[in-house]
């Protein structure tokens, strides 16, 4: 690379999550000059490389294979060599591949060095209309309906504004559980960010379900959800509801015992009524 001395560097770069424009001429630099690019599906970031007339080698690295070609990536970065990561569209790691190589390439030694770029998360939010100084990335949700409403009741009483991306065929049924564990708050839905047919809508979860059902274009494409943070004085009153609760119980139950009865009462995570009890009981 023409960034120092010959130094083998893993780039994490951010490639556009759907209008091409929005790539930074930085990015295209190190694309051009990385002896090798990782990327999730060859055949989709060709296209893009293509587009912008990049002519680096491509090799697959996705969830299936990530910990294997970690290793061999490891091997090209100690035989001298400048490797770039990207997605199939934003910025790498955030819900994509590329933990463990990260992780694989800092142990072995060598530098990661990230490029600043697109986010659909961060793209979504800045547009939200919702708090953006304090805010949770949760990323995709469970596919099965109960085990989504025990991820979303973890966050119930988290005060920061919570984004969440999605599939167009999960879209209703995660809209439907998040209105059950979640209720009259605020909700924004992002769709097809940057790209031609972007749309925001906001309101009621309630409200969203019913123009969704209505209008299956709206079902279309990449999604963000963000999702209001809870209000902090209910949250306050709620804490002290559960210690009421807790020193209760602990009259008559162990610790455990009462941890297990109220997560099941509350939908509140066992852990954290466990710690809380132990704290009360002192």
């Amino acid at each position: 690379m023409s960034t120092g001395p010959s130094e083998p560097i893993l780039y994490i770069v951010p490639t556009p999550i759907g209008n091409l424009d929005d790539i930074t001429q930085r990015s295209l630099k190190v694309l051009n000059e990385a002896d090798l690019i990782a990327c999730e599906d060859t055949r989709h970031s060709g296209r893009l490389l293509d587009h912008y007339a990049i002519k680096t080698a491509l090799t697959a690295l996705h969830d299936h294979n990530e910990r294997g070609k970690s290793d061999w990536i490891v091997q090209q970065l100690q035989e001298g060599n400048t490797v770039a990561l990207i997605s199939d569209a934003g910025t790498p790691l955030i819900s994509d591949p590329g933990y463990h190589l990260v992780n694989k390439v800092r142990e072995a030694g060598f530098r990661v060095s990230p490029l600043p770029g697109a986010c659909a998360a961060v793209a979504a939010l800045s547009a939200s209309g919702l708090p953006t100084d304090y805010f949770s990335f949760i990323g995709f949700l469970p596919a099965k309906s109960s085990q989504r409403k025990n991820k979303l009741n973890e966050h119930l009483s988290d005060t920061s504004t919570l984004i969440f991306y999605e599939s167009p065929h999960r879209i209703l049924p995660c809209l439907v559980d998040m209105n059950e564990v979640f209720g009259e708050r605020k909700v924004v839905l992002a769709r097809e960010v940057t790209k031609t047919y972007e749309t925001f809508l906001s309101g009621t979860f309630e409200k969203l379900i019913e123009t969704l059902e209505e209008d299956s274009n709206q079902q279309r494409g990449e999604m963000v959800v963000m999702v209001q943070g809870a209000d902090k004085r209910e949250v306050s009153a709620s804490l002290a509801g559960l210690d009421s609760m807790i020193k209760s119980s602990l009259k008559y139950l162990g610790v455990k015992q009462t941890s297990a009865l109220l997560s099941e009462i509350t939908g509140l995570r066992k852990k954290e009524i466990y710690q809380r009890a132990l704290e009360l009981s002192e």
